[in-house]
């Protein structure tokens, strides 16, 4: 018979049931509140005072309850919990098989509660091991999936301290153990150690991750001599601090390779205890059990997957940002003139935003920009320009109004003019000596080389004019006549055909009043815009960059629909694309000198901002928000490479 409490008013055992006495603990109540079972099986004799209590629900439901006359009878009948009356037995032989039975019906509750609490644990444990899965599936920061793994082991073993440890590959293939994570309950203020371990069996996490089995320790302070491994006490007695039972589990990614180690310390009775000597260790800390490394295996299998996706996403990461790279010096290449436009843009993109997410009142002091959301306006910034790709290099990189092939023609036209003019010059002296002999030939040879002098002075003049039409500034009313009068004049060539100075073509692009393009060239331009979405819209991106293109097909928009390409008003265009408007114009203005244009300074950019911002055609707020914050200056003061 195995042991059992007998719990009654006596605390003795009635004589019949002598044989019962060895194992039996015999308890005497005197009210029900009393009854506190252990993990044995108990039995309550339920008599008529005990009835009267209103206590016999709380009794625990493996103990059974065996009653003494009708008003305990009765009492236990109406919660359904009388297994049987012993007044109802006639003789001792009798009662005693009804305790045995009792007993035995408890001892089978008894198992069945501690079954459902097994199995109610195992399921928060595989509930709470779901949670920290996809807690840790989702969780792209490092520094955070590191202490978040580290957390939740110490939480499903209630252990007062750890430790995590990342295997490092060095240059020549040698692997350590790098630190990265310690945590300490008792020791809140514990500041982490920058060191590393040998990958070998010499220290605990070593010994685990070099043989990636599992250790348990009873008390790191006795490790028998003949293990290779051994504990440094010096950060406890640095610290005041006892390490006793230890955990050490190797966190292996899907290939079993092993990516790190978990180091759990002082597994706690009391999770609110404090460990700071031997004392206190001896009195809270108990043993990991064979529950606690199945647990913490699973969740270290977990974590090394985690941490493998990490680097995984960071790896892709990187190669998305060198390809970035390069889409920015391909953009450079082809308009060398424009070199950091784009970094400069992202960055004053990504300054003016910061500043408004800080913002605690005004317009901006609802607006909050997310890590993922910076990073997709960082991207967006630094390929904004990147259609430009798509521009005939001829007409992206055109430093003056005439096409290149043009002004060659038109140079190289004045000289056959000269030489036609000079050719006439001789041609008629020569006539003329032929006709007329010496005869009055030094007046005529006078008006002549005058009428030729003439004649070059004027082709001087239109070709200086011609020049000075060609740079792209506003074209004053006085060249536009001079122009005229050129196109009105004419020569006869070789073929005796008469050619005029410059053709309509070449006049139209000379007559451009403001910069160097023509509306046909300037479409081409605009142009970059579509093309840089176009482009944009080809890249998978992923849900948290789903702006950028959207975000970098509005950047030559404007508020009052007078931008382009689509002319959207201001209820299309989103925060993201207004800042970055005002940072791309703030840099057009005060880039280096250009070969169409001079750099104008900080100050006279901004003004141009307000007075665009005053007309309705930038964001007023986000103006302000630049001149306030100043941090405009960062992109005109330092390298655009440091950026």
């Amino acid at each position: 018979m195995r042991p059992f409490i007998l719990f009654s008013t006596s605390g003795e055992l009635p004589e019949p049931l002598h044989p019962l006495r060895d194992g039996v603990e015999n308890v005497r109540i005197s009210n029900l509140a009393e009854v506190r079972a252990d993990a044995r099986p108990a039995v309550l004799i339920l008599t008529a005072d005990l009835a009267e209590d209103d206590g016999l629900a709380s009794v625990p439901t493996h103990v059974t309850v065996l009653a003494r006359g009708p008003e305990a009878r009765a009492a236990a009948d109406r919660i359904d919990r009388l297994f049987l009356d012993l007044d109802d037995l006639s003789n001792a032989e009798a009662q005693l098989r009804a305790i045995r039975s009792a007993v035995r019906s408890s001892a089978t509750e008894l198992a069945r509660s501690q079954a459902a609490s097994q199995v109610d644990e195992l399921r928060g444990d595989l509930r709470g091991l779901n949670e920290i899965g996809m807690a840790l599936m989702s969780e792209r920061d490092p520094d955070v999936l590191l202490g978040m793994i580290l957390t939740e082991a110490r939480h499903l073993t209630v252990s007062d301290a750890g430790s995590l440890y990342l295997v490092d590959q060095e240059e020549g293939g040698t692997r350590t153990l790098h630190l990265l994570r310690a945590q300490n309950d008792s020791l809140p203020d514990l500041d982490i150690p920058d060191y590393s371990l040998p990958f070998d069996d010499t220290s605990l996490a070593g010994c685990v991750a070099f043989h990636g089995e599992p250790l348990l320790i009873e008390d790191a302070y006795h490790i028998p001599d003949s293990e290779p491994y051994s504990f440094n006490r010096s950060f406890d007695e640095e610290r005041g601090y006892r390490a006793r039972s230890m955990l050490v589990v190797p966190m292996k990614d899907h290939r079993d390779n092993v990516v790190g180690v978990l180091q759990l310390i002082n597994k706690k009775s009391d999770p609110g205890a404090v460990i700071r000597d031997e004392r206190s260790s001896e009195r809270h800390v108990v043993d990991y059990e064979l529950r606690d490394v199945e647990l913490v295996q699973s969740l270290a299998g977990q974590a090394a997957v985690s941490i493998e996706n990490g680097r995984l996403y960071r790896e892709i990461e990187n190669l998305f940002e060198g390809f970035i790279r390069a889409s920015v010096i391909a953009i450079d290449q082809r308009d060398p003139a424009t070199s950091g436009h784009s970094v400069r843009v992202a960055t004053l993109t990504c300054d003016i935003a910061e500043v408004a997410d800080r913002a605690t009142d005004g317009p901006f002091k609802d607006t909050k920009f997310s890590r993922e959301q910076m990073r997709e306006l960082r991207y967006a910034g630094l390929l904004h320009d990147f259609g430009k790709v798509g521009v005939r290099e001829d007409v992206l990189v055109k430093s003056n109004k005439l096409p290149p092939v043009l002004l060659e023609r038109i140079e190289a036209r004045f000289d056959l003019i000269r030489r036609t003019l000079e050719s006439d010059f001789h041609k008629q002296r020569a006539e003329h000596l032929l006709k007329h002999g010496k005869d009055d030939f030094d007046s005529f040879l006078q008006g002549l080389e005058q009428e030729y002098e003439d004649s070059r002075s004027q082709m001087d003049r239109f070709q200086e004019a011609i020049r000075e039409s060609n740079v792209p500034t506003v074209l004053p009313e006085a060249s536009t006549g001079i122009l005229e009068d050129i196109a009105a004049s004419t020569f006869r060539d070789f073929k005796d055909q008469e050619v005029p100075y410059v053709t309509r073509e070449e006049l139209r692009f000379l007559s451009i009043p403001k910069g160097s393009l023509d509306p046909g060239e300037r479409l081409q331009i605009e142009s970059h815009v579509t093309h840089t979405y176009n482009f944009l819209m080809q890249i998978p991106w992923t849900t948290n960059l789903a702006q950028v293109a959207d975000i970098a097909h509005g950047h030559h928009e404007k508020l009052d629909g007078t931008g382009y390409p689509r002319g959207i008003q201001a209820s299309e265009i989103a925060i993201q694309t207004r800042i970055m408007t005002v940072s791309d114009i703030f840099d057009a203005l005060t880039a280096s000198d250009r070969p169409y244009k001079k750099a104008l300074s900080a100050q006279r950019a901004t003004e141009i901002l307000v007075m665009e911002a005053q007309a309705g055609m930038l964001d007023r707020a986000v103006v302000e928000l630049l001149l306030e914050s100043e941090v405009h200056h960062r992109i005109i003061e330092a390298d655009w490479r440091e950026l």
